[in-house]
Parts: structure tokens; sequence; C-alpha cells
């Protein structure tokens, strides 16, 4: 049986860093919201569309979370007891978000994307990123598929998304982070999308979802992508 510590771990295997600390009350906080997806935007109309009148509350709220000693770190567990770790990594210096897929057979989680200043990724499709936010599963940080699917966003990069992507997005928009046009920002998140910017996903001949990305560690072309057997567990362990 999956127990608390294996979803709220004081450690992430391979993850040798800060004291992670798991505070689901920042999921609730529409501010949070704001910052949490603010690498998403890549043009001065995106950003008023996001800050609005809250520019100057969200700024000094993202002060606070990353001045904070802890590393606020939430989880959302995926089938087969993997699960989906994301770190707000409070370095000085050397802060930003970690996305981590991790299962307790592995010695190490697989570090699938970040999203600071030497951004990586991107580490997910726009199915995988659906799919980990309906499953519904209990027991990590949150089962509101409104709060993943914005949990998980830096880290999508997609050029293939469907018809209903900006439903989708507008829709957690609204309810979790209160903007004043949750569509027309929906649609300025997904143009640009995380710090990479859109990939393109294919099949490789193993069956194994790969991008074409030049920041990404599931892109085999890239001298620093997983290897062959560990892109083949990330893709089944994601696969929707």
């Amino acid at each position: 049986m999956t127990n608390s510590a294996d979803l709220h771990p004081d450690r992430i295997p391979g993850y040798d860093f800060g004291p992670l600390t798991h505070e689901a009350w920042f999921l609730d906080e529409p501010l949070f919201w704001l910052g949490h997806v603010s690498s998403c935007v890549h043009s001065e109309e995106a950003a008023e569309l996001l800050f609005g009148a809250d520019y100057d509350a969200a700024g000094e709220f993202q002060q606070r979370l990353w001045e904070q000693a802890t590393w606020p770190t939430f989880t959302i567990p995926l089938a087969g007891e993997h699960r989906l770790h994301i770190v707000y990594r409070t370095l000085a210096g050397e802060a930003g978000i970690d996305y981590l897929l991790h299962h307790p057979d592995w010695v190490q989680a697989e570090h699938l994307a970040q999203d600071d200043g030497h951004f990586m990724g991107p580490g997910l499709s726009w199915p995988e990123l659906v799919a980990a936010a309906d499953n519904a599963l209990p027991g990590g940080s949150t089962t509101d598929p409104h709060a993943r699917l914005l949990l998980l966003l830096p880290a999508l990069g997609d050029d293939e998304l469907p018809d209903d992507a900006v439903g989708r997005l507008t829709a957690a928009l609204r309810a979790c982070a209160g903007v004043e046009d949750p569509e027309a920002l929906g649609v300025a998140l997904l143009d640009a999308q995380g710090a990479p910017g859109p990939a393109h996903w294919t099949t490789d001949g193993r069956g194994c979802s790969v991008n074409d990305g030049g920041y990404s560690c599931r892109n085999p072309a890239n001298h620093f992508a997983l290897p062959a057997d560990r892109l083949s567990r990330v893709a089944a362990a994601l696969a929707p």
C-alpha cells in the first residue's frame, strides 16, 4: 500500500537538495498561480492579461515565496505508483521550479524539466499533461484537475494542441487564478507555452514518445538526453 511518506517524501531519490515541504495551501491562493505560470508569458500583452491590477500584489507574494528557507513541493500521483513532483527550489542565486518523475522501484527520479534562467524542457506533451491532470488519483497535493493542469503547464511544449486545449486552460485559469479575461490569457499562454516553447512529439521505433526540443531530455538527439531505457520508462509512466 502506498503511504503518505511515499506521496509526500522528505527527499526525492537522486534529488539531494534542500528541505522539501508540502504546502498544499498555496494552491488555493490566486496570487500563487499568477507567478507560477509567468514563464509562459512572452509578451507585454500577455503579461497585462496575467497580472492586470494584481501585478504588485503578485510580486510581493512571489518574493515571500522565494525567500523562504523551505522548498514547497507538490505531488501528482500517476498510475502504477508513479508520481510527478513539482519542487520550488528556493535557493538564493539558483532559484527555480523542478519537474521530477519517480517510482518507488527507481534508484533515482527523472528530471523532466526545470523552469528558471537555465530552463530545460519541454517535459510533457499535451496528452500527457491532461492525463495527469484528470486521473483523479488520491493522495497527492490535490485531486483538482484545474490546479493540476496549471501546476504542470510550465513543463508543457507541444506544437499540436487539440481544439479543446484553450477551453481546458480557460476553465483552469477561471477556477484558480481569478484573472479578468481567462480565455484571452489561455490563448496567449498556449501560443507561447513554457520557456523552451513548443516542440514536436513523435513515436520512435520502440514506441516511445519523444520530442525535437533543443532543451529537452526527451529528445534523443540532444547530448544530455536520457538513455534509451530511461526514455522508455518515462514515456510508459506518462502515457495517457
